[in-house]
């Protein structure tokens, strides 16, 4: 299982995005723990429960298919 995570900071695009623990492009600050998932399809869900009017997606670089945008 790893841990993943939403950057409360807004990308360029409009999005949140969710990561994984020890990605690269992580956010330094300004993130909220979402929990331990088998993948980051379940992450995603749970950060689109918990942040409902955010555009949630996944990092292309840790979570790339969970990446829609």
């Amino acid at each position: 299982m790893k841990k993943y995570y939403i950057n409360n900071n807004i990308q360029v695009n409009g999005d949140y995005e969710v990561h994984a623990q020890g990605c690269g492009f992580f956010p330094t600050q300004d993130y909220t723990f979402m929990g331990e998932f088998w993948g980051c399809q379940s992450a995603v869900v749970e950060a689109k429960r918990r942040f409902p009017y955010r555009k949630i997606n996944g990092c292309y670089y840790c979570s790339r298919e969970c990446h829609t945008s």
